[in-house]
């Protein structure tokens, strides 16, 4: 079974970014898949928290994931937390920004494996949000299915189009774009 934790903030689609991924690893076929989210007095900015569990067999646990196989992080200011806490050892941490901030992360915390994709300037570049806080649910999403394996690319954008009915064409094309830098950072010399 595959466990990953999201992190962001609250108005950065979070939540619904678990949601899309559940549904593009069901309607891929051959696995299921459980989106989790965690509510609390979310207000926008505030961190937000949401699960996924990708597993060959029917997954029963319908709890937070405490020692994740892996981590999606929105906002890399969240880094000044403890989000990395319970990361099983050499887990993935999926997080947004450049190659250099996943470097940097690398030699902060070893141990891990860093991977990063600009999805807020995917975000920017498509008016996705605003200048301050740009909705980079969808470039991450396209990432994280790419980064895990969890989907392929046209499974992945059919649910990006139901799931996200506002500027659905410039979300679909977050997610195509995060989803080819990705791919491009997997296959980057370490």
């Amino acid at each position: 079974m595959l466990e990953i934790r999201f992190h962001g903030r609250g108005g950065q689609g979070t939540v619904l970014a678990a949601k899309i991924l559940a549904d593009a690893v069901l309607r891929q076929g051959g696995k299921q898949c459980l989106a989790i989210p965690e509510f609390g007095v979310e207000r926008r900015g505030a961190p937000v928290t949401a699960y996924a569990r990708v597993s060959d067999r029917p997954i029963l646990e319908r709890t937070r994931i405490h020692a994740p196989d892996a981590l999606v992080v929105f906002d890399p200011t969240l880094y000044a937390s403890d989000i990395l806490t319970g990361l099983k050892p050499g887990g993935t941490v999926l997080t947004n920004g450049a190659e250099a901030d996943a470097a940097r992360l690398s030699e902060r915390a070893p141990g891990f494996r860093f991977l990063a994709v600009p999805a807020g300037a995917i975000a920017l570049e498509l008016k996705l949000g605003s200048a301050s806080s740009p909705i980079v649910n969808t470039a991450m999403c396209g990432a994280a299915a790419a980064v895990f394996g969890l989907s392929g690319l046209e499974a992945l954008l059919e649910c990006v189009r139901e799931a996200v009915p506002v500027k659905a064409e410039a979300n679909v094309e977050a997610a195509r774009r995060a989803y080819a830098a990705a791919r491009e950072a997997l296959h980057a010399p370490a």
